[in-house]
């Protein structure tokens, strides 16, 4: 069975602790035509550095192309279409079909894909868009798993389904309110998330109870209906969250990667579930649901009572090499832990593995008890670790 695990990247270091963790392909934001503006985003010599990096290990890329222009957003679309050509992508993900029409005319090397931003969730539509020349559909997310079983049974379009990640209170992601609210334009790269705010509810200019509430939905974790669709054959599986930190993208790919070789493999699927949802919850900080797929988003898939979302601390460094000299590994502190500590590596490859340390080292070969300082390099006198591995407190 071909079936791709489909990761988010919002800068190049992303981008390879994906490819490392077990992405088969990584879409990515260039500086130009991308609903992620405040994301690092891709010039054209780092999307090419991006496809060497993935193509050397057996990986995809893919560029949003996925605003919905205004005028002044056409500028030099001809020319960034052929220059993402040149560097050697795999695919655009666009939501304009003129900008789609315009890469077609050109003839360009890479593949095109729909947009989730058209909100395509039937089979006629999903004809028409194979008609027009596109070489996949990235389904609505507002499609059950039993829509989506009929319109692949029927089809033969290659279909890219969300499973993990942020969703959106409007349809497909096409929201008006933080414009509304901020001339920040959700559809050409601004959101605001206006949806996550405090509101309070008056009636009459008189408010109602003193509560606050907001219109949000819960996050997406798909764990549990994965097996569905990978016994569908769906093509593609897409995680959200270009702006995530490594952390989150390193832990939610490698559950995934580990729970789709494993369903593919026959292991035990209570085990695998347990596994990949307590790993995965490891790195969120917002309440999850399946959302629309197993059609029960109006009872279980909205966000409207306040909290807070704080992100988790846990993640204490990323292993940056290793001193031959020293004998330690180096790693990148990324927040505050003290010693003793007990924590845990997440390897790209292989299984997770728990260690205590009393001591720590900082540049100048001093002891420290207390790391205090985020982007700091530290040594820790622990077996030699693979480029990109995570430290975790337990």
């Amino acid at each position: 069975m071909s079936l791709e695990l489909l990761a988010p990247a919002g800068d190049l270091e992303k981008l390879k602790v994906a490819v490392s963790y077990g992405a088969d392909a990584v879409f990515v934001g260039g500086k130009k035509f991308s609903l992620r503006a405040k994301a690092s985003n891709f010039d054209i010599p780092s999307i090419k550095e991006a496809c060497e990096f993935a193509h050397a290990r057996g990986s995809k890329v893919y560029i949003t192309v996925n605003i919905l222009p205004h005028e002044e957003d056409m500028i030099e679309l001809e020319k960034y279409l052929l220059d993402l050509d040149e560097a050697g992508i795999d695919a655009i993900i666009a939501s304009s079909l003129y900008i789609i029409d315009t890469a077609k005319k050109l003839n360009v090397s890479y593949e095109l894909h729909l947009s989730t931003q058209q909100s395509t969730v039937n089979l006629e539509a999903i004809n028409f868009y194979k008609d027009f020349g596109l070489h996949r559909v990235v389904l609505g997310r507002e499609n059950t798993i039993e829509e989506i079983e009929y319109i692949k049974k029927n089809t033969d379009m290659p279909l890219e389904v969300f499973i993990h990640g942020g969703m959106c209170s409007s349809y497909s992601g096409r929201c008006s309110i933080s414009n509304h609210m901020t001339l920040r334009d959700a559809n050409r790269g601004g959101c605001a998330h206006s949806c996550r705010w405090n509101y309070k509810l008056f009636e009459n200019g008189v408010e109602v109870d003193g509560k606050t509430f907001r219109i949000a939905s819960k996050d997406l974790v798909g764990f549990e209906v994965l097996p569905k669709l990978i016994d569908l054959n769906i093509d593609s599986f897409k995680i959200e969250g270009r702006m995530k930190s490594l952390h989150y993208i390193a832990t939610i790919t490698k559950a995934y990667r580990e729970f789709i070789d494993g369903y593919l493999k026959g292991e035990d699927l209570e085990t695998l579930l347990d596994t990949a949802i307590t790993e995965a919850r490891k790195a969120e900080n917002r309440d999850a649901s399946t959302g629309f797929l197993k059609g029960e988003v109006t009872k279980d898939g909205g966000l409207y009572e306040d909290g807070l979302e704080i992100p988790p601390q846990d993640f204490i460094g990323i292993v940056r090499g290793y001193d031959e000299e020293r004998k330690m590994v180096k790693v990148e502190q990324r927040n505050y832990f003290k010693l003793p500590l007990d924590f845990e590596i997440i390897v790209p490859k292989g299984k997770t593995v728990r260690y205590h340390i009393n001591e720590v080292y900082d540049e100048d070969g001093n002891v420290i008890t207390e790391a205090k300082h985020a982007m700091s390099t530290l040594y820790f006198d622990i077996p030699k670790l693979t480029e990109y591995s995570i430290l975790r407190k337990m």
